[in-house]
């Protein structure tokens, strides 16, 4: 009785009304199970040495920036993209910048490839940050150009999630492979309490960035590793991730950087003073206007929900999501839902089957609500996974990077998103979207509210598991 006394007035402090409803029922159904549970997962906060960092970080972006800011010309469009600029400004720190080019990659091989040929032609530094990284047959070329890189004395860094690699199978394999080699390289976020390193376990960095030279730059969904992930079932079955990555170039490849950089010192306590430094960046008009937006635990204003809802809220004809986890909270389902019962056009993709049982079905309970609101839901087919993270609004924006659309992208994970405003872009991604329509199935009400009551209960009690943040 004590402790269910205690948490009432503990747990919900600074969390959402529904997650610290979720974490009282699981402390008073189960007191002592619960309360170790919310002692080992109930910390989404990041370490004060980390989030000092990031905000000095933050400040120097802000003063370093300020000139150019003020050299990009506004959109010529509808008013509400300048104030998405603006708001992600506010929040992330990081300004709009013209004068970009993107190159949309979707092929899984093609997108390792091409990374592995920027690699190839890097004469001063390489910078690679991925949730997940694993030495296969898939990867064996990127990880060759890198340590031939090293080898020729570029400085190449490597990060890689403890956490997210470790599940891996091969992980040991692949850390031979780097201490053998003359690549700097460092666990983000590592578990390792013998070295007195410890935090909450699903405390994740999720991001995925890849920096040549600060001339060319990679970002999107995709991990180093085989599209199967090196499971024996995924392999039995076919199941493959679809991905979608963006290769960057101009300007904006030096804010990538100094997201990396801010990484990097977090780990390794080197500061990369030269790549934190933002008088040498330079903004033109023209080309694609890009602009970074960092989030994750070191900020407290869960930047890309802020951005995602704003976006839903000011599209005017179309939206189209594509989004592997898509367990929002309420104020993401409030925007997608009043976006289709306005008149947008709105259409939602996701997989058949997902890969994780629990978000699966977590994201399963929320498709009457969607449906019912007017939202097109798209099944990609099984056995693939549609593992990749954009998505289009109007004619005029499109968003790719690291982040899901669910509730651990917004509090836990460390994400990375790039808001891209640019038609001919629009355009591009909206032909990516066209393929996955046309092998995808739609989704209709009526068959959805006649499927089982057991798979109705197993969705719903996924949900409230969700929400456990």
């Amino acid at each position: 009785m004590c402790i269910r006394i205690a948490v009432l007035g503990i747990i919900p402090g600074n969390r959402r009304p529904t997650t610290a409803m979720a974490w009282l029922l699981c402390i008073f159904f189960l007191p002592y199970i619960g309360l170790i549970l919310f002692l080992m997962f109930g910390n989404f906060r990041l370490s004060r040495r980390r989030r000092e960092m990031q905000e000095a970080v933050n400040r120097r972006v802000v003063e370093g920036t300020r000139e150019i800011a003020g050299q990009v010309t506004p959109y010529d469009g509808p008013s509400w993209i300048n104030q998405a600029v603006e708001l992600n400004r506010n929040l992330g720190f990081f300004p709009a910048l013209g004068a970009n080019s993107v190159e949309l990659i979707k092929g899984y091989q093609e997108s390792l490839d091409a990374m592995a040929v920027a690699v190839s032609e890097a004469r001063e530094y390489v910078n690679a940050e991925f949730y997940i990284m694993s030495s296969d047959a898939s990867t064996d070329r990127l990880f060759h150009e890198l340590e031939a890189a090293a080898a020729r004395g570029v400085r190449v860094r490597v990060l890689f999630d403890h956490i997210g690699s470790l599940r891996v199978p091969g992980y040991r394999g692949m850390i031979r492979r780097l201490k053998a080699s003359e690549i700097q390289w460092r666990r983000m976020l590592p578990l390792l309490p013998v070295k007195g390193q410890w935090r909450r376990p699903d405390l994740r960095n999720h991001r995925k960035i890849l920096v040549v030279d600060g001339r060319v730059g990679f970002t999107g969904s995709q991990n180093v590793i085989e599209p199967s992930y090196r499971k024996k079932a995924n392999a039995k079955v076919g199941r493959k991730w679809v991905e979608l990555m963006a290769r960057l170039e101009g300007p904006i490849v030096g804010t990538l950087n100094v997201m990396f950089a801010t990484d990097w010192s977090s780990e390794t306590e080197e500061n990369l003073e030269s790549q934190l430094a933002t008088h040498h960046w330079d903004s033109f008009d023209g080309g694609v206007l890009c602009q970074v937006v960092p989030s994750g635990p070191g900020f407290v204003t869960e930047n890309n929900l802020r951005l995602f809802n704003t976006l839903l809220y000011s599209a005017e004809e179309r939206i189209t999501i594509s989004s592997p986890y898509f367990v929002p909270d309420d104020s993401l389902l409030y925007a997608i839902t009043t976006a289709a019962q306005r008149g947008v056009r709105v259409e939602l993709f996701v997989s058949e089957k997902g890969d994780q049982f629990l978000v699966h079905h977590a994201q399963r309970s929320y498709y009457e609500a969607l449906m019912k609101a007017g939202v097109k839901i798209f099944l990609y087919p099984k056995p693939l996974v549609l593992h990749a993270k954009h998505f289009t609004v109007d004619a005029d924006v499109a968003v790719i990077g690291s982040s899901n659309m669910d509730m651990r992208s917004f509090s836990l994970n460390l994400e990375v998103s790039v808001m891209m405003i640019d038609q001919d872009v629009v355009q591009a991604m909206h032909a990516v979207e066209e393929q996955y329509r046309k092998v995808s199935r739609e989704l209709h009400l009526h068959e959805w509210v006649a499927r089982p009551m057991l798979a109705r209960y197993v969705d719903n009690v996924a949900r409230l598991t969700a929400t456990l943040q």
